[in-house]
């Protein structure tokens, strides 16, 4: 059976997913404009698609940097 990965830390989610013998490719997704600034060290589980052979496909995104307030 393959754990709920959706939405961890990619770390943990390939920890999980080593511990309960699961295979898995990884795929990055981008913002298509810079307008809000991401973290690439922090990748966190955006998207899960098991596969037909019992793998599955995780798509990582970069954590959002929140802007700092002004006041």
């Amino acid at each position: 059976m393959t754990p709920d990965v959706l939405g961890r830390p990619a770390e943990e989610a390939y920890r999980l997913l080593l511990e309960a013998g699961v295979e898995y490719t990884t795929e990055l997704t981008r913002p298509t404009r810079s307008f809000f600034p991401v973290d690439e060290a922090k990748l966190y589980v955006v998207r899960v698609v098991k596969c037909p052979d019992g793998s599955c496909r995780l798509t990582l995104a970069a954590k959002q940097i929140k802007p700092r307030k002004e006041v």
